[in-house]
């Protein structure tokens, strides 16, 4: 059994160079594996960063440069050289954000419809990364620039990144263990009559690979809750929580019960008229042309702090509209 290690027992002593972290090996960890003593000294750093360090030769005990798989002991002290490198040839852009909170250890993004979050094939610029480094050029020394999540491009909505290291750490493990709390807004095809959970395999389509879909094997577990906020004539508006946080997760979901969202280019399916609609109607539902999805709320515990914090972020004016449309659409035809 191992105990726990405690601040007091690390004995970190940064000085004033942040860049060399000093330690000496506690009782607890005698006879360990260098790479392991590490981890656990050391738990604001990846295993992998880790031991790139040691295999660089950045990591010294008592003066001495070991492996990874050799013994530590008590008393023995530990020198680590961080070394942080910039993560990928991204180019700043001074894109404007709107930015819910902010402080040493995180960013809090509301991101609009029609920004790609990371460059790839074809988004090369533009992206909420390019405008993240020029916002706070650090992050070029965070994997990802501090991404830890993502929306689809034409997703808006609530996001967080983190500005260091430890943080990015922090929260990847936090979303690894489904402790986000993420709650979205989405407008479906279809008169939902309740909620419900669907718990499905989601993985690349068999044919299409640009999709992701349902699949019978392989994949990966997905859940998704859902609750009725508001009934249209042919429409539902709902709350949607992830448990789990697949691409496309909610679209392929709504789509696999057959209540895709309204506007998915991809996974929508035929646009569903209420009989009888107005031209007004008629005129929003043809012209939305992306997913009725929106991230209004995400919960976390703060890297620093171990605080719980929330931020929610307002619906889009496209969605306020479409949404007081089909309202209307009901208050004039019952």
């Amino acid at each position: 059994m191992t105990a726990d290690i405690t601040d007091s027992e690390q004995d970190l002593e940064n000085g004033d160079d942040e860049s060399i972290l000093n330690a000496e090996i506690p009782e607890e960890l005698d006879a360990s594996r260098l790479d392991q003593a590490l981890a656990r000294l050391f738990p604001q750093y990846s295993r992998s960063r880790l031991q790139q360090w040691v295999k660089g030769g950045f990591v010294s005990v008592d003066n001495k440069q070991l492996r990874g798989k050799d013994k530590v002991h008590t008393g023995q002290k530990l020198i680590v050289e961080v070394q942080e490198t910039v993560q990928g040839d991204w180019q700043p852009e001074a894109i404007p954000l709107d930015i819910l909170y902010e402080d040493d250890q995180l960013i809090v993004i509301n991101k609009p419809v029609g920004l790609v979050v990371h460059p790839a094939a074809g988004n090369q610029s533009g992206t909420l990364l390019n405008a993240l480094l020029h916002h706070a050029p650090e992050l070029e020394k965070v994997p990802r620039a501090g991404i830890v999540h993502r929306l689809d491009k034409d997703t808006s909505g609530v996001l967080v990144v983190a500005r260091d290291i430890s943080a990015h750490k922090y929260l990847v493990e936090q979303l690894q263990a489904r402790a986000f709390e993420r709650e979205y807004a989405a407008v479906v095809n279809g008169v939902l009559t309740a909620g419900g959970t669907v718990e499905t395999r989601i993985g690349r389509h068999p044919l299409q690979r640009k999709r992701m879909a349902v699949v019978p094997t392989g994949g990966k577990p997905a859940i998704t809750h859902y609750r009725v906020e508001q009934r249209f004539r042919a429409h539902t508006l709902i709350k949607v929580n992830l448990e789990t946080g697949r691409t496309h997760q909610i679209r392929v979901h709504m789509s696999h019960i057959h209540h895709p969202l309204i506007g998915d280019q991809v996974y929508g399916g035929r646009l569903k008229m209420p009989a009888g609609c107005s031209e007004e109607l008629t005129h929003v539902l043809r012209k939305f042309k992306r997913q009725a999805l929106h991230a209004r709320l995400l919960g976390l515990e703060h890297p620093k702090t171990g605080e719980s914090m929330r931020w929610q972020a307002p619906m889009p004016d496209d969605m306020q509209e479409l949404i007081a449309v089909l309202a209307d659409d009901v208050s004039r035809n019952g």
